[in-house]
């Protein structure tokens, strides 16, 4: 947009300019990209990964025998997103899709022995990198930051109206 455009003229004037380099969201966003590329590099060099293909073996090796829908949730990743990370990793062997035993409609994941592999090869290089950026921080900074993060996440969406 160039400084005749009428429409950021007309932004100017009225003087409600958002600073994005000052928006929590942005900034958070930003951060978030960045540490999750960094850690991309890994799984992505060794293994060919994407990052929601790492984040949907993360959770399979954390709560084993969840569904698509679940991992979505725990993730808040978009269910499409998930449902693509699953069937590249089904693809590749990476994971594995078994009917519930109670109900034959639901479907589970879980990891298998090649993606445990992958999640206990990468797993400890990923908890360097975070221990390398958390460095920075003093252990009284690390504790606020965690409370600070949990009631972001808790008080603050619920004010939100996203309702936890």
């Amino acid at each position: 947009m160039s400084p005749a455009d009428p429409v950021s003229t007309r932004l100017r004037a009225s003087h409600v300019l958002l600073d994005l380099e000052q928006f929590l969201p942005y900034r958070l966003s930003v951060l978030s990209n960045r540490v999750s590329g960094n850690i991309a590099k890994l799984y992505g060099d060794r293994y060919g990964l994407a990052i929601p293909e790492w984040r949907v073996i993360t959770i399979l090796a954390l709560y084993p025998g969840s569904s698509a829908s679940e991992v979505s949730d725990r993730t808040a990743m978009d269910k499409v997103a998930v449902s693509r990370a699953v069937a590249r990793l089904l693809e590749r062997g990476f994971i594995k899709r078994e009917t519930h035993g109670d109900d034959r409609r639901r479907s589970v994941l879980a990891l298998s022995a090649a993606g445990f592999e992958v999640y206990e090869t990468i797993a400890p290089m990923v908890i360097e990198i975070t221990r390398k950026l958390m460095s920075v921080l003093s252990e009284e900074e690390e504790q606020v930051l965690e409370k600070l993060i949990l009631r972001l996440a808790g008080e603050g969406l619920e004010r939100m109206g996203e309702g936890v």
